[in-house]
């Protein structure tokens, strides 16, 4: 039960904001017709499950291996050769997402120093900002765990046997 809900939680996560969003829109679009004026906080609950769903793909598409990448440059090359660059760019990635997440915090620290609350839903922005660090966080996990998976499997050759390949 955990296990699954651990290796499917983007999902389940997207999947929910998604619907929610949907919901919303759909019941913001049929109030206007019947009464020619919406709900406000649909647009703005739209809005936010929006947001937590685009930074929550990341992370989704990060752990499926669908993110981009640009490979043509190692089409000729090793699979050895390739893998060595892989890591490279993952831990250049690493990098990247942990200083993203390092600023967002203070960031969003300061939003709720001197918060700004939403207009419709009476919230503290900053709890819906408080995505893009989790995300960041998140993403870089999801790198770290597929080379643990795949060193502990012996296959970590298998992240780069599709680049060059058909």
């Amino acid at each position: 039960m955990f296990r699954k809900l651990y290796m499917n939680f983007e999902e389940y996560l997207c999947v929910g904001l998604c619907a929610v969003m949907i919901v919303c829109l759909a019941l913001q679009v049929g109030i206007r017709a019947l009464t020619g004026s919406a709900l406000a906080f649909t647009e703005e609950l739209s809005r936010f499950c929006f947001i937590w769903t685009v930074y929550l793909g990341m992370s989704l598409a990060t752990k499926r291996g669908a993110q981009v990448r640009i490979t043509a440059q190692f089409l000729k090359a090793s699979p050895g050769t390739r893998l060595f660059f892989r890591v490279i760019s993952d831990l250049v990635c690493i990098v990247l997402n942990l200083m993203i997440a390092w600023f967002c915090v203070s960031v969003v620290r300061e939003g709720y120093e001197f918060p700004e609350i939403s207009p419709t839903l009476g919230i503290v922005k900053a709890n819906v900002e408080l995505i893009i660090p989790i995300s960041f966080l998140l993403t870089t996990w999801r790198i770290l765990e597929l080379y643990v998976r795949h060193w502990r499997q012996g296959t970590l050759l298998e992240l780069v046997k599709n680049v060059g390949e058909g």
